[in-house]
């Protein structure tokens, strides 16, 4: 039996990514920058309904690139959500700035509206705030805007993986000031590696370009009056993405079916509860986690997984338990954090759009034998 992934590429059957990636050969814009990188720029944009969008060469380069155009200082304090990956929070470190953790609530198993008041109490002159959108799933996005807007702060929303996701009529990625997307390979689209920030502010966009190619002066020699970065996304990379978005919603339509089947297939297992679908939400449904309540911890039911061939995952261990930020503060406002307990009961089940009804059979019946034993 062929491996079963979680979650990786998955190149459109039209070949739409090669028809865009041969133009660009054909033109000789292999080079960063070219018409692809414009294009995907627009083509973004529009899809999502922001004005305007900068590519760049990771979702952790637009995170980073998103904390300089909101002005980040050196000893600053930044909210992040606790519960993500590791790429959320380093881009603070980067900056010589001080990460100030926020549990996640079970509704939605983002940011914790309650969670982010209190830190706001405690450090009331805090004026960056970075919000996750985990697996797919949207935060409480417009309580955690006004809170913001109430402290004058602002909102950077990751959207790493929940590119399509629409709360409340929206698409997540437009709610804060900044809103950062991924399209790393395990994503629901990807260009190998590659991100994008966007806003609605023209101006701030376009510093983020400028910074992003190494703050180069418009100068007849290299003038360079700001530290920059090689951050911009490639005209190759950006053909793959441009061909990656028409497939989109058929991605999103899959990962839904795919979270639907575990979902009525576990409805009467005692012992596996699928992640919740947030109210007035339609998650892209990234990857389909799932909490256990069971004598078997989600380690050994990913290493037994792994004996038969099928790849899943532990949910993400939250920042505030991690070794490299145990000096940086917590706050939550439950005795049992929220995060914490997600990582203890939580396994990221295939969720691969090039899976098979049947091999996600085979997962199905193979957690319950191993969950049951």
């Amino acid at each position: 039996m062929k491996k079963i992934l979680l979650s990786s590429p998955h190149m459109s059957d039209a070949g739409y990514e090669q028809e865009y990636v041969k133009e660009a050969f054909d033109t000789n814009w292999i080079a960063p920058l070219g018409e692809n990188v414009n294009k995907f720029e627009e083509e973004l944009a529009k899809y999502v309904e922001v004005k305007h969008a900068a590519a760049l060469s990771s979702g952790t380069a637009a995170i980073h690139l998103a904390l300089k155009a909101a002005g980040i200082k050196k000893g600053d304090i930044v909210f992040c959500q606790s519960l993500t990956f590791s790429a959320t929070a380093n881009p603070i470190i980067y900056e010589d700035a001080t990460p100030v953790f926020i549990d996640s609530e079970g509704d939605t198993w983002n940011m914790d509206p309650v969670a982010l008041k209190e830190a706001f109490r405690k450090y009331p002159n805090t004026k960056i705030v970075i919000v996750v959108n985990l697996y797919g799933n949207p935060a409480k996005l417009d309580e955690i805007l006004e809170i913001c807007k109430e402290n004058n702060a602002t909102l950077i929303e990751d959207a790493a993986e929940s590119l399509g996701t629409i709360y409340k009529d929206k698409f997540t990625g437009t709610f804060g000031d900044y809103g950062v997307f991924s399209f790393n390979g395990n994503k629901i689209i990807t260009t190998s590696g590659g991100g994008m920030l966007v806003s609605e502010n023209e101006e701030r966009i376009e510093k983020v370009k400028f910074w992003a190619t190494q703050a180069r002066e418009k100068a007849k020699h290299y003038e360079h009056k700001e530290i920059g970065y090689n951050y911009r996304l490639s005209n190759i990379c950006a053909g793959i993405g441009r061909g990656q978005l028409k497939v989109l919603d058929e991605r999103i339509a899959q990962k839904g079916s795919i979270y639907q089947i575990y979902k009525n297939s576990f409805s009467s297992i005692d012992e596996i509860e699928m992640m919740p679908v947030p109210i007035n939400s339609k998650p892209n449904h990234w990857l389909s986690v799932a909490l256990l309540d069971s004598k078997i911890t989600p380690l050994e039911l990913v290493e037994a997984l792994e004996k038969v061939g099928i790849e899943s995952r532990r949910a993400w261990k939250p920042m505030h338990m991690q070794p490299v930020f145990k000096n940086y503060d917590f706050i939550n406002v439950v005795s049992k954090p929220v995060s914490e307990e997600i990582f203890e009961r939580g396994i990221c089940l295939p969720s691969d759009t090039k899976m098979s009804e049947e091999e996600q059979q085979i997962v199905i019946n193979e957690v319950i034998k191993i969950i049951k034993l």
